[in-house]
């Protein structure tokens, strides 16, 4: 089996390399040392296993897993930190594995012979745990690859049925998240304007009427024009008045 090793750490990507080295039914393909990194090489070179370190500058390994496991084909992925907490005993039981530093290599072999994916609602439990606050960039699956959005280049989310349409300058992406998740985690970036729209607040430049006359934000750069409920009408408008 492939394996990729994901670590902030060079001392600890040399651990895992020479505890793999002893065992000859895994083989190392390579190394990353940010969540980024571990996504561009998970498409790459298509791992069977990834051992993810979480707590990791820029994205986390909580985040990288998540978006791998959107793959079509994803690994397996068993996370390793230096951190005891209630989220161990969580995961204790669960197909994943959740390895604490130094990891032993009778637990390494026993994690990895039993490697399976992680679903998304173990993910969203353990970051919530692990980690906290919001990501710096979203991941969208574009011409059958991910690739990732920032969050200061989104214009707006809106939902349409089981998607979001996610808006750039450029181009617009179909995401599978909730706008009620969405307004959560980017609270202080988005605001609603609508049951089914959030907009960057340093977006916002001002209202318009529609076709309808209906009252509708529009945008410095783009067309659209985004309807704004008359329940969000005022708070628009007080938000407005003291940007000016």
């Amino acid at each position: 089996m492939n394996v990729l090793i994901v670590d902030d750490e060079q001392l600890a990507r040399q651990r895992l390399r020479k505890m793999l080295s002893t065992n000859n039914g895994y083989q190392i393909i390579g190394e990353a040392e940010t969540g980024e990194d571990a996504l561009r090489k998970t498409q790459a070179a298509l791992p069977d296993v990834v051992l993810m370190d979480i707590r990791m500058p820029g994205m986390d390994g909580i985040e990288a897993a998540s978006y791998i496991n959107r793959m079509d084909k994803p690994p397996a992925i068993i996370f390793t930190t230096a951190y005891s907490d209630h989220a161990l005993n969580a995961f204790e039981t669960h197909a994943i594995d959740y390895l604490l530093k130094p990891i032993k290599q009778s637990r390494l072999e026993a994690a990895l012979d039993a490697a399976k994916r992680m679903n998304k609602a173990q993910l969203s439990q353990l970051r919530n745990e692990e980690i906290g606050g919001a990501r710096k960039k979203i991941c969208v699956k574009s011409r059958g690859s991910l690739e990732l959005i920032p969050i200061e280049e989104i214009i707006y989310f809106k939902a349409d049925q089981k998607y979001v349409t996610l808006r750039t300058v450029d181009q617009e992406y179909l995401i599978e998240e909730s706008l009620k998740t969405l307004e959560e985690e980017f609270l202080d970036q988005f605001i609603r304007i609508h049951r089914n729209a959030l907009i960057a607040q340093q977006m916002l430049q001002g209202l318009t009427k529609n076709r309808e006359g209906h009252a509708c934000i529009n945008f410095k750069d783009i067309d659209d024009l985004l309807e704004v409920s008359r329940r969000h009408l005022p708070f628009i408008r007080k938000k407005l008045k003291a940007q000016r």
